[in-house]
C-alpha cells in the first residue's frame, strides 16, 4: 500500500461521552477509545458481549479479543484513500483524526464494513481493498475501506493533527481542541442550504428533510447546528443521525483534495510538535 495513505477516524467533536464533552474526556485520557469502553457510538451501540460488534470482532480476529479488557479492543476508522479533505467516512462525523504513518504497521482492513461481515481483508504490506472499493458502486457515505487499528491510539504519538469543521471556530469545541498534544487543522467545510436538501426527500426521508429545515439558521445547515440539535435532547438521536447523513452527503466539499496537496486549511499551532 502506498505509504503516503493515512487512517482517519472520523467523529463528531461536540456530542458527549460518559456526560463529558468528547474532547475535554481525550484530553484528559490521552487515548482515542473503543466504543466498548465509551458506549458511545456514531454507528450502531453494539459493542458488548454478545452484541453485534463483539460478534463481528470475534469472526474477523477469530476470538482473539473475546475475552480481552474493553481498553486492549481496536479503534475504527478508515483508508482515507481518495485523499478526501474532511477524512475518509464522513459519515461517522465531520472531525477526524488523522493517524501517523507509523499506525498503518498494527491496523487491519476490511471492504465492505464489519457489519456486512465482509469476507476480504488486508493489511499494510498485503491490500488489494482499494480496487475493491473504487470499483463497486456504493453510496458517497458508503464507499470506505474500514481500517482496525490494534493498540492504544495516543494523541501525542499516533495522531498528525485533529482537522475540524470551520463552524467550530471561535466555540468552545474550538477552546477544547487546542488543549489536546496534537495539532489542529481545518477542512473546507460542510454546508447545506434548505432548498438543496427539500431536493432529496428519498435519500433517508422526507420527515429528516422537514426536520433538517426546522434546525437550519438563514436556511443553511453546517456540523455545529445538528451538533446543537443532538445536544437539546429534544430530538430522537437516530433522527439527528439521519440529518447528518444528508448534510454530510450533500453539503460536503467540492471535491477530495489532489494527492500530493495539503489536505487542510488554516493550521494553528496549538499543540504542534516537532
Amino acid at each position: 500500500m502506498d505509504p503516503r495513505l493515512r487512517v482517519t477516524l472520523n467523529f463528531h467533536p461536540d456530542r458527549l461521552t460518559g456526560g463529558r464533552p468528547i474532547l475535554d474526556a481525550l484530553a484528559e485520557g490521552g487515548v482515542y477509545l473503543s466504543q466498548f469502553v465509551t458506549g458511545t457510538s456514531n454507528g450502531g451501540l453494539t459493542a458488548h458481549p454478545g452484541g453485534d460488534r463483539w460478534r463481528w470482532e470475534s469472526r474477523i480476529f477469530n476470538g482473539a479479543y473475546d475475552h480481552a479488557p474493553a481498553h486492549d479492543r481496536p479503534v475504527y476508522g478508515a483508508l482515507n484513500f481518495r485523499h478526501r479533505a474532511v477524512g475518509a467516512a464522513p459519515r461517522f462525523g465531520s472531525a477526524h483524526f488523522r493517524l501517523t504513518a507509523d499506525a498503518l504497521a498494527r491496523t487491519t482492513f476490511c471492504y465492505p464494513d464489519s457489519f456486512l461481515e465482509p469476507t476480504d481483508f488486508g493489511t499494510a504490506d498485503l491490500m488489494g481493498l482499494i480496487e475493491l472499493a473504487l470499483a463497486d458502486e456504493q453510496d458517497a457515505l458508503d464507499d470506505y475501506v474500514e481500517a482496525q487499528v490494534h493498540g492504544p491510539v495516543r494523541l501525542d504519538r499516533d495522531v498528525e493533527a485533529l482537522v475540524l469543521d470551520p463552524s467550530y471556530r471561535g466555540t468552545a469545541v474550538e477552546e477544547a481542541a487546542a488543549r489536546l498534544p496534537c495539532p489542529l487543522e481545518w477542512h473546507h467545510g460542510f454546508a447545506l442550504t434548505v432548498r438543496e436538501l427539500s431536493r432529496h426527500p428519498d435519500y433517508r426521508g422526507q420527515e429528516f428533510v422537514d426536520l433538517g429545515a426546522r434546525l437550519a439558521v438563514g436556511g443553511r445547515l453546517d456540523p455545529r447546528l445538528v451538533g446543537v440539535a443532538a445536544g437539546t435532547g429534544r430530538h430522537d438521536p437516530q433522527a439527528v443521525k439521519k440529518v447528518w447523513h444528508c448534510l454530510a452527503r450533500f453539503g460536503g466539499p467540492a471535491g477530495p483534495t489532489d494527492a500530493g496537496a495539503p489536505q487542510v486549511t488554516g493550521v494553528t499551532a496549538a499543540g504542534a510538535r516537532s
